[in-house]
């Protein structure tokens, strides 16, 4: 009998963690991502910090897609202790702009006159990617590689809370297996 509650616990647990990990929403998402800027040159090398999401609605997964601020697009980055964000893009309301290549991220395409360029290359400014400029004013316009970008997907609270529910289970499960076999 103790075998076959602790197997129907057990398979609760399962269920649980099953559901959510492979959760795919059946609708609209607001998405986020962190990123860190790791400046290796120029005048300010180090570590910067940022963040933005996104409304997932229209994305289809097919080909090369871009998503602006249309589509809640809201980015905030602290470089060099001033915080930036989607409205301080020079071309804002049509930038900054993340892309994606066959539903996955390429990146952020966000431009701070003066100050930093994130995106693929200085020749596609369209399109978001992985490269770090220093932009340079003066009587041209002058960008200068100085880092790199990663990004990181924020979890949905959903995936956490069903794999800390399937997590306590299994200890609660464990618990009740040491207790019986201590009083048997």
């Amino acid at each position: 009998m103790k075998l076959a509650k602790n197997f129907g616990i057990a398979s609760v647990a399962v269920a649980i963690s099953i559901a959510a990990i492979d959760a795919k929403p059946t609708q609209a998402a607001v998405i986020e991502y962190d990123f860190t800027v790791n400046a290796m040159s120029g005048n300010n090398p180090g570590q910067y910090y940022g963040s933005f999401e996104y409304d997932d609605s229209s994305l289809t997964g097919a080909g090369i897609e871009n998503l602006g601020v249309a589509n809640g697009l809201a980015v905030t980055f602290n470089y060099l202790n001033t915080t930036y964000t989607e409205k301080n893009d020079e071309l804002y309301d049509s930038f900054p702009v993340v892309s994606f290549n066959n539903g996955k991220l390429s990146g952020l395409s966000y431009l701070v006159a003066d100050k930093f360029l994130i995106g693929s290359g200085v020749d596609t400014p369209q399109i978001g990617g992985n490269k770090f400029y220093s932009i340079m004013s003066g009587e041209s316009l002058e960008a200068i590689e100085i880092g790199t970008v990663s990004y990181s997907k924020v979890p949905e609270p959903f995936t956490l809370g069903g794999t800390a529910i399937a997590g306590a289970m299994g200890m609660w499960i464990k618990r009740k297996q040491k207790a019986s076999k201590v009083a048997s």
